[in-house]
């Protein structure tokens, strides 16, 4: 059964400055473009709004809303505390994406996060489960500490040893949230936010490389679990330990540095890939890291790979990347319990296409010619 729709009158007493900051965002808009778009509104008045210095007339609202393509209702504010502006992600490298583009993919994962509360209404999704290791006094970890706390992670977590089977659904089973999405945003890669309800891991749509979308989640629970929000964003040495933690996360010391050759040995290494789905580029790594390649065979490693064109493309396909299930699953119990998908959109307000968007599935990888 529908919920009344809140009146039109109403939406513009609740409005959210935040909602209409995120539904620019999400198109990729500044606020002197949608003043443009949205007609008869200027672009100091939209900056007005979103400070909330002060709220749009029903009229104007109604503008706003055909400009940016989401329900009139988008824009009420939710019964919930909203997430803190200030709350920014983990992107790999500032210098080669646009700030434009990060707010589009920010405002993605708010949206992700949104819905992830939404559907917390209906049903019950996994408990935030997520242990921390904070830097505390701000300086670099020691690579012990990093291989302590992926030890710690695992362990919290029940991991058997051995290769994890699938990282997307560890991440989702402990209730982080994950999600692949495509917004044309092509130098954006894996990146996530550490909300303190819901944190978001998202992961590039375009990586149809199950090792390295593997890797990718690992960094960013790495990100969760050692910076938290106090991290610094886009620094090296941040980026270098999240990529240390994914390596010991993945890869702990103990069980694979037996099985690691003392030297560039591919068909060692490619069955190391298939037994763990990590890349050999990884593999090479972690080998040195381990001390068990020498300085010398390990530059050998990668010049035969650089050579070979498999810094670009690597042998050994692993098939399709790990797909994020939990926000899907939510949905699908939530209509045995009468709640359509229709019903849903509309009682949450939440703009349709770009719901869908959030649980496409379409991240496949072609079949690659090998040689």
């Amino acid at each position: 059964m529908n919920e009344p729709q809140l009146a039109t009158g109403d939406i513009a007493a609740l409005f959210d400055r935040a909602r209409l900051r995120m539904a620019r965002e999400l198109r990729g808009l500044t606020q002197v473009q949608l003043a443009r778009e949205a007609g008869s509104v200027t672009a100091a008045s939209v900056s007005q709004f979103e400070n909330g210095h002060t709220k749009p007339a029903t009229t104007t609202l109604r503008r706003l809303a055909v400009a940016l393509r989401v329900p009139l209702t988008f824009f009420a504010a939710p019964a919930r505390p909203p997430a803190q502006e200030e709350v920014g992600g983990f992107f790999r490298s500032l210098r080669s994406t646009s700030p434009r583009d990060r707010q589009q993919a920010l405002a993605y994962v708010h949206l992700a996060r949104e819905l992830a509360l939404e559907l917390e209404k209906h049903v019950a999704l996994p408990d935030l489960n997520l242990p921390r290791v904070p830097i505390g006094d701000g300086r670099p970890l020691r690579s012990a500490d990093i291989e302590q706390a992926a030890a710690r992670v695992r362990d919290h977590w029940n991991v058997p040893r051995g290769p994890i089977s699938d990282v997307v659904r560890l991440l989702e089973m402990n209730g982080v949230v994950v999600v692949r999405f495509r917004v044309s945003i092509e130098k954006v890669d894996a990146f996530c936010v550490n909300f303190p309800d819901r944190p978001v891991v998202a992961l590039g749509a375009d990586k149809g490389l199950r090792d390295r979308s593997r890797f990718d989640a690992a960094h960013e629970l790495g990100h969760l679990v050692l910076h938290g929000v106090s991290g610094k964003m886009g620094d090296k040495a941040t980026e270098s330990e999240a990529h240390e933690f994914a390596a010991a996360f993945l890869m702990p010391a103990d069980d694979i540095r037996p099985e690691l050759p003392d030297r560039v040995d591919w068909p060692a290494f490619l069955r190391l890939k298939a037994k763990w789905h990590v890349s050999l580029a990884a593999l090479l790594v972690r080998a040195k890291a381990l001390g068990v390649l020498s300085e010398h065979e390990y530059a050998q490693g990668w010049k035969a790979m650089s050579a070979r064109g498999w810094r670009k493309v690597e042998p050994g396909s692993l098939g399709n990347p790990e797909a994020p299930v939990l926000l899907r699953r939510a949905l699908e119990l939530m209509d045995t319990t009468g709640i359509s998908f229709e019903d849903f959109i509309n009682r949450s307000g939440l703009p349709e296409a770009d719901v869908r968007a959030l649980l496409s599935r379409d991240i496949v990888e072609r079949p690659r010619v090998e040689f």
